[in-house]
């Protein structure tokens, strides 16, 4: 029976629903045309048109009413065709939101609300700057008043011996090449060396003394520069007397130790870092015989330098391009000489070596040249070639030295033959016998002038 009574009102509202979806034209047309409803709280009179139209209408009407409290003033409005227009700026925010910071109220100037100071996470007004000092609270538990008397600085640590050595030894070694005494007193002056500060100078020496004399030079320059600004005079001396007691050692090392130590000595006495009567302190207490020959080289030094004004200064000589050319030239051609005697290969090139001028070989291989031109025979040829070849394959004098000294021949074989009348003949025969040795090549033979 329930199912029997549902089936029919089912049937019966079915019937009704139908029934009003065949209204006739007519009476539709007149209900839509006396149709006067109040639309959000305003009379309005709705158009010719259909239901449809006022009903779009109505709900955009809605929906400007709805966001009106939250864009008023934005520009919204509605077009003859109900459709809403939006005259400023699209909303950022997905959820239709313009992501301001200014007051919704409609109220102030349309600025930031707290000068853009606000928010969270936001410190302050930009460029806006603390202090750094804060006042100490006297209600502190911890509170002490001694602590707004305290002054807070960085310490360095003393270094040990070892750490001393590895941090030294780069900045002595570093002066060798560069020769700049003002910045090793800087690095210096930023160590903490506490008790180490003497063994700077016996450090400096025990280098120096292993390395050429142009840094045995520089290392004197550098103790002079140091006693007074980083090291005192008793610390110098000190370091001194130290370096005597440690010459059995330094004469493993380096055999000539006690030479250079006594000089070292007299360089520091005439430099003024050493008192006058430091030589004469030892007389009668030295029991090594390396520290009595040390002293007795500096003794012999500084009696010189008193008797016969020796210059105690350039002890050590000038190292490399410091020299003036002519005693460069000088000793180029004594060192000929000297191997075209002795037949020292060996010999030739360590002097060459110490004579600390790579850009200066050209002038070694010219001399050697024209030493061949104004010889008689063939035996200053062959050794010159014996000298130039081991020269040339060790790569002591460069491929841009040897073909410079060459084109120096070339371009005077015109004076030299004043003085050699077979010049041009010597010199091609010469420059063909280099080229079968390998000392120079095709390009540079061929470059030989002739008569």
């Amino acid at each position: 029976v329930r199912i029997v009574s549902r089936i029919q009102k089912t049937v019966n509202t079915t019937a009704d629903d139908l029934s009003d979806s065949y209204m006739s034209g007519d009476e539709e047309k007149s209900n839509s045309a006396k149709i006067n409803n109040e639309i959000n709280g305003n009379w309005i009179t709705v158009p010719a048109g259909t239901v449809q139209e006022a009903r779009l209408k109505a709900k955009a009407k809605r929906r400007l009413r709805k966001n009106s409290s939250r864009d008023s003033g934005r520009g919204d409005s509605l077009s003859d065709n109900g459709d809403t227009v939006r005259f400023g700026p699209p909303p950022t925010s997905p959820k239709g939101k313009v992501l301001d910071r200014r007051s919704r109220q409609g109220k102030g100037r349309g600025l930031p609300k707290k000068g853009g100071a606000g928010g969270k996470g936001v410190w302050g007004t930009p460029g806006q700057v603390y202090e750094d000092e804060q006042q100490v609270d006297v209600r502190d538990p911890n509170y002490d008043e001694d602590q707004e008397n305290c002054v807070y600085e960085t310490v360095v640590l003393p270094l040990d011996e070892d750490a001393f050595v590895r941090t030294v030894t780069p900045i002595v070694k570093e002066y060798f090449e560069h020769g700049d005494a003002y910045e090793v007193a800087e690095l210096l002056s930023e160590l903490n060396l506490g008790t180490m500060r003497s063994d700077v100078p016996l450090l400096a020496v025990s280098l120096a003394m292993e390395a050429k004399a142009s840094h045995r030079e520089l290392t004197s320059r550098l103790l002079s520069h140091l006693c007074g600004r980083v090291l005192t005079h008793s610390e110098v001396e000190a370091a001194f007397h130290k370096l005597l007691q440690e010459l059995p050692d330094l004469v493993l090392d380096t055999p000539t130790a006690p030479r250079l130590v006594g000089q070292f000595i007299a360089r520091a006495v005439a430099d003024h870092i050493l008192p006058t009567n430091f030589v004469e302190g030892y007389k009668g207490r030295v029991d090594c015989g390396h520290t009595r020959a040390a002293l007795d080289r500096a003794a012999v030094l500084l009696k010189m330098r008193r008797e016969t004004g020796l210059r105690i200064d350039n002890l050590w000589g000038l190292g490399g391009g410091q020299r003036p050319v002519n005693q460069l030239i000088k000793e180029v051609n004594l060192l000929l000489k000297e191997y075209v005697l002795s037949g020292d290969v060996a010999e030739a090139e360590c002097c060459l070596r110490e004579l600390e001028v790579p850009h200066f070989h050209h002038q070694f291989v010219y001399e050697a040249i024209v030493m061949v031109l104004e010889s008689s025979g063939d035996t200053t040829l062959r050794m010159i070639l014996k000298l130039l070849k081991p020269l040339y394959d060790s790569s002591v004098i460069t491929v841009d030295q040897m073909r410079r000294g060459y084109e120096r021949v070339y371009m005077d074989i015109a004076d030299i033959n004043i003085d050699v009348p077979c010049a041009y003949s010597l010199l091609e025969y010469f420059v063909d016998q280099s080229f079968s040795s390998g000392v120079i090549d095709k390009n540079l033979r061929d470059l030989c002038p002739c008569r």
